[in-house]
C-alpha cells in the first residue's frame, strides 16, 4: 500500500532502528539521478490549481537531505497550463557539496536537490546545539530530525550529516490539502519540537496557503529564522529579462549588484540579458520596515503570460535573490523565539495568475 493512502507514523526510535547510520547513509547515497529515486507522491487540487507533494521518506523519498525541511517539497504546480515548480538542476551526485555546473548540466548535491517553496531552519547559520555539541554529540534541523556532530568543523549547510533520529512522522492526505507533523526530542540536548505543516489549496481560487505552527516541547528556548528558498522554474524558462521582480518598498541593495546581469529601480528587480554558462546574480535586500506588509513579493514573466505573489504574515528579518540560469529564488526569512510550552505559528499566501504577454 502506498505510504500516501494512509496515515505515515514512523516510531521516534524506529528509523534509527531499522536504518542506522551504517546502513542509512549508504541508502540515501545511491540515489544518483532524477529518474532512480522512487517517489510516493500525493496529488491534490482544487479544480483550478494541481500540485505534486513529495512527501518525507528516508527510504525512497524525493529529497532526504539535512538542509531542508522535508515537509510539503512540492514538485509541480499547474495552473491555467503553467507550471510553476521543478527540479531546477538536471542531475544529482552525492559527492558533490552544493551544485555544480557539468558541461550542458547542472548538477546538484543531495543537501540541495530540492523544488518548490522549500524551508531552512538555521540558528546563527547552523543547526540548533550545534555548536555546544562536542564531536559525537547531537543537534537538531527542524523539519529533518537529530543529527549527529562528527568532528570539530564549522557547520555546512551543504554537508551530508548523519541523521540519527527522524521522530514520528505523520502525513494526512486530502483532496485539495495535505498535513505533516514530526515530533522530535533529543534529551541529551534538551531540545524537543512539534512541528505542524498543512499544504492547501484554496477552494474556488488560485491560491495556495502553508500554513505552520512549532511548538517547542524540549527543556530549552528554541531561537531560529526559517526562510523560504522559493525555487521558481516557470515553464522552465531560462532567467533573464522576461521575469521582473516587484517587492512593496524602495529597494536598498546591501551591497553593488552586478550591474552587466541586472539592476534595481526603485520597488523592482529587472535583467538586462538572459543569464547563461556559469552567471549569477543576486540581490541582498534592504528598506523594509518592521512589520508583515513588507513580506509581499511579486514576480512576473510576460514572455510566458503568468505571474505570483507570495504574502507573509511575519515582519521580514531579512531578504535575498539569489538566480541563476534555470532558476529564480527569492528568500524572505522571519524570525522566532520560542519558550518550552509556547509555540509559534506563520503562514505564506501564494496567489497564481496570468498577465499579458
Amino acid at each position: 500500500m502506498s505510504i500516501l493512502c494512509r496515515q505515515i507514523t514512523s516510531q521516534a526510535d524506529g528509523i534509527a532502528r531499522y536504518f542506522p547510520a551504517r546502513i542509512f547513509l549508504p541508502i540515501l547515497l545511491g540515489v544518483c539521478c532524477l529518474s532512480s529515486a522512487q517517489t510516493h507522491d500525493v496529488q491534490i487540487s482544487n479544480g483550478i490549481i494541481q500540485a505534486t507533494i513529495h512527501p518525507p521518506d528516508p527510504v525512497s523519498g524525493f529529497y532526504r537531505g539535512t538542509r531542508f525541511d522535508w515537509s510539503g517539497i512540492i514538485g509541480s504546480l499547474k495552473y491555467a497550463g503553467h507550471n510553476y515548480y521543478g527540479p531546477w538542476f538536471t542531475k544529482t551526485n552525492p559527492t558533490v557539496k552544493d551544485y555544480i555546473y557539468q558541461g550542458a548540466d547542472i548538477v546538484a548535491g543531495p543537501c540541495s536537490a530540492v523544488t518548490g517553496p522549500a524551508e531552512e531552519f538555521s540558528t546563527n547559520d547552523e543547526g540548533l546545539g550545534f555548536s555546544e555539541a562536542a564531536p559525537g554529540g547531537t543537534f537538531l534541523k527542524i523539519g529533518v530530525g537529530v543529527l549527529r556532530k562528527p568532528d570539530n568543523e564549522k557547520y555546512n549547510m551543504f554537508r551530508l550529516y548523519d541523521i540519527v533520529d527522524h521522530g514520528k512522522w505523520s502525513v494526512q492526505a486530502k483532496p485539495d490539502a495535505v498535513e505533516f507533523s514530526q515530533r522530535v526530542t533529543d534529551p541529551s540536548s534538551g531540545y524537543g519540537y512539534l512541528y505542524q505543516k498543512t499544504v492547501r489549496l484554496v477552494a474556488g481560487k488560485p491560491q495556495m496557503v502553508i500554513e505552520h505552527r512549532l511548538t517547542n516541547i524540549g527543556k530549552r528556548p528554541i531561537v531560529s529564522s526559517v526562510y523560504d528558498h522559493n525555487f521558481l522554474v516557470l515553464d522552465h524558462q531560462g532567467v533573464g529579462p522576461d521575469f521582473t521582480v516587484t517587492l512593496p518598498f524602495e529597494i536598498h541593495p546591501a551591497k553593488l549588484v552586478n550591474a552587466a546581469l541586472g539592476a534595481v529601480n526603485g520597488k523592482t528587480i529587472t535583467y538586462l540579458k538572459k543569464l547563461q554558462g556559469r552567471d549569477q546574480f543576486d540581490v541582498n535586500i534592504e528598506g523594509f520596515g518592521k512589520t508583515s506588509k513588507d513580506y509581499e513579493i511579486t514576480i512576473e514573466n510576460r514572455h510566458v503570460g503568468a505571474g505570483m505573489k507570495i504574502n507573509g504574515d511575519q515582519p521580514l528579518e531579512s531578504e535575498e535573490l539569489w538566480s541563476i540560469r534555470s532558476i529564480l529564488a527569492m528568500e524572505p526569512y522571519i524570525h522566532m523565539s520560542i519558550e518550552p510550552g509556547k509555540d509559534f505559528t506563520w503562514k505564506y499566501t501564494y496567489d497564481y495568475y496570468t498577465v499579458g504577454k
